[in-house]
């Protein structure tokens, strides 16, 4: 019998990291406090360059959010009304809301029911349907989702992308770090935007994002767009923008981050595997494809018991999370679009059936092991109730 953890189970365990790195962290921040640029100060450009050249990419353009990330890119493509954007109901809402905030169309597709990414057949589908061979919506690009730490199937998408001429905005909020085919996730398509919102697996201590991009074109508008839609200087407008700027003191907090990045990608790996190993047979476990990897931003699993044993493991101080409980197209902000129950059923059956456990780089054996044992038992009591 497992022993029950001593402590608290934390679901994100920030506490630990910064346990490790607390020392680099204050010297970061108290480099910044000394010089007093806390708007675009020099940590920005290292961070950008540092980030640029992790990714494997020319740009990074940092930004105040993940959000603003994604907004930035679909205003560099200059996205508007009449357009059409192609994206997954099964994802957080800022994938298809800064669609929304440009006056375009979100086209939703389903998922695949193995890794729950946006469906290349689907999208297919949809280019060739009458709302979009009609002309009633033009569609300008694909948005796909690496959901929980794992990259789509980019080299289907962006093939159905060079033949339809749309762009690809790679949502790489929750996959920064893994890779796809060999390279990181933020270089596999021609623009692609990131969070580093605190839970993420490269998260500060506040909002924060970046773009990423090889085009020299498409980082100048990005940079522009960034700063007011600046030109010589921000006195200067020469397009429509935001107020989109990266704070000095969250880019020193990632700096000192990235130093221990690459180890908690691994942490993360072990930490799945033993997931893995624990409940194989005992829930529906997550799948990576073989030409990829995650970096685990969630550890989701699927059950039908799963309202059941989310109590249960919660009385046995288990933190659990659903990601997603309603697809994007039952929210009532989408509602407009027309789209019913039943629509994409299987985004709405994982919806229903989905919920992520404890998943950090220092989540230890024992506390696993804890965790299987309460799962079990509850998955045995519903049997036996049956």
């Amino acid at each position: 019998m497992t022993p029950s953890p001593q402590q608290p189970i934390p679901f994100i365990d920030l506490h630990a990291q910064q346990q490790r790195i607390r020392d680099r962290i204050e010297s970061r921040i108290k480099t910044v406090l000394d010089h007093g640029k806390y708007i675009m100060g020099p940590e920005v450009r290292e961070v950008e360059e540092t980030l640029a050249a992790y990714v494997g990419v020319k740009h990074c353009i940092t930004c105040a959010s993940g959000t603003d990330a994604l907004l930035m890119a679909l205003m560099a493509y200059s996205v508007g009304p009449g357009d059409g954007v192609i994206t997954t109901p099964f994802t957080f809402i800022s994938t298809a809301e800064v669609i929304s905030l440009l006056g375009a169309r979100p086209i939703f597709v389903d998922i695949d029911p193995v890794t729950f990414n946006i469906d290349p057949a689907k999208i297919r589908a949809v280019l060739d349907s009458e709302i979009v061979t009609s002309g009633k919506v033009r569609v300008r690009g694909i948005i796909p989702v690496d959901l929980f730490g794992q990259p789509a199937d980019y080299e289907e998408i962006n093939a159905i992308a060079r033949e339809h001429d749309l762009f690809v905005l790679e949502d790489a909020a929750q996959s920064f770090g893994a890779e796809y085919r060999g390279k990181k996730c933020g270089a596999l398509t021609e623009v692609a935007a990131t969070s580093f919102f605190p839970a993420k697996p490269l998260g500060c201590y506040g909002d924060g994002g970046a773009v990423f991009t090889d085009s020299d074109a498409l980082a100048d508008r990005l940079r522009s767009i960034r700063v007011h839609g600046k030109g010589s200087d921000k006195y200067d407008n020469v397009r429509i923008g935001i107020n989109g700027r990266f704070d000095t003191l969250q880019a020193a907090v990632l700096l000192a981050k990235l130093e221990i990045f690459d180890e908690e990608i691994q942490l993360r790996q072990d930490v799945a595997r033993r997931y893995g190993d624990l409940l194989k047979g005992v829930l529906e476990t997550p799948t990576v494809k073989p030409d990829r990897t995650s970096v685990w931003a969630q550890y989701s699993v699927l059950s039908d018991q799963r309202d059941n044993l989310m109590t249960h493991l919660k009385e046995n101080g288990v933190p659990t999370a659903i990601y997603y409980p309603k697809p994007l197209h039952r929210q009532t902000a989408y509602q407009y679009l027309g789209y019913g129950e039943g629509d994409f059923p299987v985004s709405e059956s994982v919806a229903q059936r989905i919920f992520s456990l404890p998943m950090h780089p220092y989540l230890q054996p024992e506390v696993q092991g804890f965790i299987k044992e309460k799962v079990k038992k509850e998955k045995e009591k519903g049997k036996r109730g049956k």
